[in-house]
């Protein structure tokens, strides 16, 4: 079921004002990193910062603005955006960015995905039958995702094509470095409890275990039945609970409170405008709180 929320919404451009490539991203995630592979090759501009829930955005004007000047758009995939990013598309009446054409991008169908509900319905939630679209927080997967995004970049502005490739295979390489030293990093760390199923990748990419999540079924709300039987179920195990800016506290503190865990606040991607850098530090912090 799709639920729209009003939003404000900021449309912020990075890049130069000589850019070769006009390209509108998402998210702050896919914003890093179309800059990332672009460098100074691309303006982008990012439709939702990453303190919103991107499952459920309104259609704004500003979103089909920017998409009417657009040479390419890069989304996450899918079906995440798939309540707000089609009409939005198709509001802004620009044929390039029409799924199947070269102007349009789904990062998660560059990569292998998880939780591949082929036969969804209602009584699952609000799955994905694609799969699970939160792929951006693996950098493994986010690396390969450069990769291809760059072959795309090099299809629109061949001109620039081996920085788009070079740029590419670095963020790849320092990807694959980082998880390396993160794994080792993570050995032995607790369990973790997520309120949705968004940081799954990450977690597997480390070898953490998800102990459950707070939403009975994706994009239900938690109920109390739910929590209690968490509850039960955790009760004298090692954890910790994660959440989003967006999510409830009171939800994650009555689990906490009846584990005695600590519940942490951490943020899905990177500021608008953050670089590769900012990326890894991100994650970094991510490990760091789980692990510590």
């Amino acid at each position: 079921m799709i639920r729209l929320i009003v939003t404000t919404l900021l449309l912020v451009v990075t890049g130069t004002v000589n850019a070769q490539l006009n390209v509108v991203a998402t998210t702050s995630n896919m914003g890093m990193l179309v800059d990332t592979v672009g460098g100074p090759h691309v303006a982008t501009r990012v439709l939702a910062p990453p303190n919103r829930d991107t499952h459920y955005l309104d259609v704004r004007p500003n979103m089909m603005t920017a998409l009417r000047g657009a040479d390419l758009v890069v989304s996450v995939g899918a079906e995440l955006e798939i309540g707000w990013l089609p009409p939005a598309i198709d509001g802004a009446a620009n044929p390039r960015l029409q799924p199947g054409n070269s102007g349009y991008f789904e990062a998660a169908a560059q990569v292998q995905r998880v939780h591949n509900h082929v036969h969804a319905d209602r009584s699952q939630g609000d799955v994905h039958p694609q799969g699970n679209p939160h792929v951006y927080l693996d950098p493994v997967r986010m690396g390969r995702i450069a990769v291809t995004l760059a072959e795309r970049m090099a299809d629109l502005d061949p001109d620039n094509a081996g920085t788009y490739r070079s740029n590419a295979a670095r963020f790849r390489d320092q990807a694959q470095q980082h998880v390396a030293r993160w794994q080792e990093q993570a050995h032995n760390a607790p369990g973790v409890v997520l309120y949705h199923e968004d940081a799954d990748y990450l977690l597997e990419r480390l070898g953490i275990a998800v102990l459950g999540f707070l939403e009975p079924v994706p994009g239900v709300p938690p109920t109390g039945s739910h929590l209690r039987r968490l509850v039960n179920e955790l009760d004298g195990h090692d954890g910790v609970i994660i959440r989003y800016p967006y999510q409830s506290e009171r939800h994650t503190g009555f689990l906490a409170g009846r584990l005695g865990w600590k519940v942490h606040e951490l943020m899905p991607g990177v500021e608008v405008g953050g670089d590769a850098d900012d990326y890894f530090a991100l994650l970094q912090h991510w490990v760091d709180t789980i692990a510590r």
